[in-house]
């Protein structure tokens, strides 16, 4: 299809997170913790601790880490109690922002985020204000030139024969598979078995609207995410805009 895929924005927000290794961590114990409480103890139950765990495995982490973090979730160990918060919020641009926390202290996580979002000159809003805009969905990248144009076929019918929604080509080569959160593991698995291992996996949250940003404002709008992305108590950050792969290369974050 025509247009550019956003694997710039990725590999930009994935230097970051390499770089903050020992934050990745902490949110991602966090993130099984929240999972387990939630949804059970089981990973083959529960997608959520699944998906939280091979996150964990992605980034290293020890099998006996995950373990006691599931075992402290369940009552089996004594651990601390996290609660997920919502934000939301106006970047740069006008560009709308949602922000997912965990957190065991709701009055310093959003007097962090307001803080991030006013730095940036963007705002909170209130709630519902932006959120109507998203939606949750599975997203499995492949980078430019990972997948031929002879294999891009096999792909998507692996994806397809699997519950996947849509599989879209760019320009530049990269490829997405879109596919909603109740196949997203089979998908997952039906294409790593298949020798289609992605670049880059994951439940998100999907604009329904993009905002086109310029160079200055895409800027902004970078800092404004590793700064909410720095946080504690922050999971995951998601925003509607729309920066090109020529933009990511010439601005300087």
């Amino acid at each position: 299809m025509a247009g550019h895929s956003k694997w710039a924005n990725i590999k930009h927000r994935k230097a970051g997170q390499d770089a903050k290794r020992a934050k990745i961590f902490t949110k991602v114990l966090r993130e099984i913790n929240v999972a387990v409480k939630s949804g059970g103890a089981d990973p083959a139950s529960n997608p959520a601790l699944r998906t939280a765990i091979d996150k964990a495995l992605g980034a290293n982490m020890r099998r006996d880490t995950i373990d006691n973090t599931i075992k402290k979730a369940s009552g089996q160990l004594d651990g601390a109690h996290y609660e997920h918060i919502r934000y939301e919020g106006y970047g740069p641009g006008g560009v709308a922002v949602l922000v997912d926390c965990l957190t065991d202290n709701r009055n310093r996580t959003v007097s962090e985020v307001r803080h991030a979002f006013t730095k940036a000159g963007g705002n909170l809003g209130t709630d519902g204000s932006v959120a109507y805009l998203f939606s949750k969905v599975g997203l499995l990248n492949y980078a430019p030139g990972v997948v031929s144009s002879i294999n891009e076929d096999a792909l998507m019918e692996v994806a397809l024969e699997n519950g996947a929604d849509d599989v879209l080509s760019y320009d530049d080569g990269a490829v997405d598979v879109l596919v909603s959160p109740e196949h997203y593991l089979a998908v997952k698995q039906a294409l790593l078995a298949a020798g289609f291992a992605p670049d880059h996996a994951e439940l998100t949250q999907q604009a329904a609207t993009q905002v086109q940003l310029v160079a200055e404002e895409a800027e902004k709008m970078l800092k404004l995410i590793d700064r909410l992305e720095d946080l504690d108590d922050v999971q995951n950050v998601y925003s509607n805009a729309d920066i090109s792969d020529e933009i990511m290369a010439v601005i300087n974050v």
